[in-house]
């Protein structure tokens, strides 16, 4: 039952296809490990859209099939040790999945009620007022008005807060089956409940929505996804264990991880996670808005940090919607170049695909000729020497993008390409396959029907929260440091690739994608900030700046600096023609570019 000490919430699961056996490892080891709730993140927006035309035309199961893989193995465990389960793998098919579980704990005579939680489905409360002229639904990322958008709309998922779970909980709940909740509502929801707070305790619910996002994404905060990952490896790289964040009754939050497991919990790791998806220094929930320019981690023991300086406000008075349409249909195919003249040879091949493709190109919507990798100068083998073409393509109808339209003009020219021409002989990249648009919009919390659906039958309305705020539609930024500091003065100088030094992480939201730099000490920041202003980070990206706006603001506290690239991914994930379709990589390119490093910086223990 809930108590004054603090509630032990656990992630398994950071996606649809995250490592099955973290349910019952956390389950398995609660004697010597105990955690209160296991919570699992199985959605995203590459699963939103897909699981919604699956919903939208009754194309078979549309709730995550996963989620079943790690719950069953660990139904026992749940029962006998009474931890709470809570998931977002109803996806689009939350009261079909709920009717899954209680089938399983039916048939095996367990003692676990399981509810769920509804309202995530709203594209009827989008069309009418749109309709009704009361929105235009404007895309936060574009700016583009809703009906503008050249798509039909099928389906709207908004993002719910956490009270509905905490309603569930309080009610009885041991498995809280959720569609699309937010990332961090599983943890707001059940701090919320163990704690009994109130709706007005925004600093303790600031504080769960941070470790929310902190965990959310399992391992991405014990040692995956880290620019500092060399320095675990002698500890274990195999099995990276899951964590916990211990929030006690007035907000306080320390994140952890499993005894006994691979990877590790430091100030570095919770930064990098930290600075994984954020907009800038407000951070918007349902239920709160945490503000983060004041935020720091500080390490209490091996694999314990503790969260500082997180300020709470008002939710916005909306809340994030994501709608989903009909793209069309893609398809690629690849060549591989090697060694010398990469460049012509590429040209060549181009030049006489494009003239086959020519009359039908007309009905493509998009077709790009892109190399990845490059040749070493003085190759020791085959495979440093070869560059992956890549031919990409979307059309709006399927035919467009037959075998006879695309497949084989991209194959007819081999006989008269360039030397060594070698095509990928995976043919199935080249048959057209569906994708689905994403548009990100924002809608009154009022218009949301959210309801909690108890074991008992009963169902209970959750209202909006009882105040709001409405925040301006840009987040703070500063182009450059407001406390400039000469680099001359730092001494000396190394041409150096900016990761010698710099950790980084960045990923997607919609079309937008965000970075995040921190370094280890405070005078290795004082040069950062100066260095990193929005010029710069221009300039790094050379090719890659596709001449939108980029927002830029300062975590001084966490020695970091932030950067959001408008529209930078081509659309995102569900349709994107970038091999860095979740905008995980920019970082890595990123710190891959050379800059003037300090001499006094590069000899120190490397990252």
């Amino acid at each position: 039952m809930p108590s004054n000490r603090p509630i032990r919430i656990a992630s398994c699961s950071g996606s649809a296809s995250d490592r099955r056996h973290g349910m019952y490892s956390l389950a398995s080891n609660y004697q010597n490990d105990p955690v209160e709730v296991i919570m699992g993140d199985w959605m995203s927006e590459a699963n939103m859209t897909s699981r919604a035309w699956t919903k939208t035309f009754n194309d078979g199961d549309s709730y995550e099939p996963t989620f079943l893989e790690s719950l069953v193995p660990s139904l026992l465990l749940i029962a006998k040790h009474k931890i709470k389960v809570i998931t977002n793998a109803g996806a689009t098919d939350t009261q079909k999945l709920y009717h899954v579980v209680g089938d399983l704990v039916r048939k095996q005579s367990l003692d676990l009620k399981v509810c769920w939680v509804s309202g995530d489905e709203v594209l009827s409360q989008v069309l009418e007022l749109q309709q009704s002229g009361e929105s235009s639904f404007k895309n936060v990322y574009t700016g583009e008005a809703l009906q503008d958008w050249k798509f039909k709309p099928i389906y709207a998922q908004a993002y719910l807060g956490g009270m509905g779970i905490s309603t569930a909980l309080q009610h009885g709940a041991d498995i809280v089956i959720c569609g699309r909740v937010s990332d961090a509502s599983p943890v707001i929801g059940a701090a919320h409940w163990w704690h009994s707070w109130n709706r007005s305790d925004l600093k303790f619910l600031a504080n769960a929505f941070v470790a929310g996002h902190l965990i959310e994404c399992s391992t991405y905060i014990t040692g995956g996804n880290f620019t500092g990952f060399r320095s675990f490896e002698k500890s274990g790289w195999e099995d990276i264990g899951f964590p916990i964040a211990e929030i006690s009754k007035t907000g306080e939050v320390i994140i952890t991880k499993q005894k006994n497991t691979g990877g590790l919990v430091s100030r570095d790791t919770c930064t990098s996670q930290l600075l994984y998806e954020i907009q800038g220094p407000w951070y918007f929930n349902s239920d709160v808005t945490a503000i983060l320019d004041g935020i720091w981690f500080e390490e209490l023991d091996k694999d314990r940090v503790a969260l500082h300086g997180v300020k709470g406000d008002l939710p916005p008075s909306t809340t994030k919607v994501g709608i989903t349409a009909d793209g069309g249909y893609q398809a690629e195919f690849h060549w591989f170049l090697v060694g010398l003249n990469i460049e012509d040879k590429a040209r060549m091949i181009e030049t006489q695909i494009r003239k086959i493709l020519a009359p039908q190109s007309k009905d493509f919507t998009l077709l790009h000729f892109q190399t990845y990798g490059s040749a070493a100068e003085n190759p020791i083998n085959q495979p440093s020497a070869t560059v992956d073409l890549r031919i990409f393509v979307q059309a709006r109808k399927e035919a467009s993008l037959s075998p006879q339209n695309f497949l084989r003009p991209c194959l007819d020219v081999i006989m008269q390409a360039y030397p060594g021409a070698t095509p990928h002989l995976d043919f199935r990249q080249g048959f057209p396959k569906q994708v689905f648009e994403y548009y990100v919009t924002l809608l009154p919390q009022s218009a949301v029907d959210h309801k909690v659906h108890l074991h008992t039958g009963e169902v209970i309305r959750i209202p909006p929260p009882p105040k709001s705020k409405t925040w301006p539609h840009t987040q703070p930024s500063t182009p450059t440091t407001q406390f400039p500091i000469l680099l001359d003065s730092f001494g000396p100088t190394e041409t150096a690739p900016l990761g010698t030094l710099v950790h980084a992480r960045s990923g997607d939201k919609g079309s937008d994608a965000n970075v995040g730099f921190w370094v280890r000490s405070d005078e290795e920041f004082e040069w950062l900030r100066t260095l990193l202003s929005v010029d710069t980070i221009k300039k790094l990206l050379a090719d890659e700046y596709n001449g939108k706006e980029i927002d830029r603001f300062e975590l001084p506290k966490a020695r970091a600096v932030h950067f959001l690239l408008h529209d930078h991914l081509d659309r995102g994930v569900s349709c994107t023609s970038s091999y860095d379709f979740l905008g995980k990589n920019v970082a890595e390119f990123l710190r891959a570019r050379h800059v003037e490093i300090p001499v006094k910086f590069l000899y120190q223990p490397k990252l």
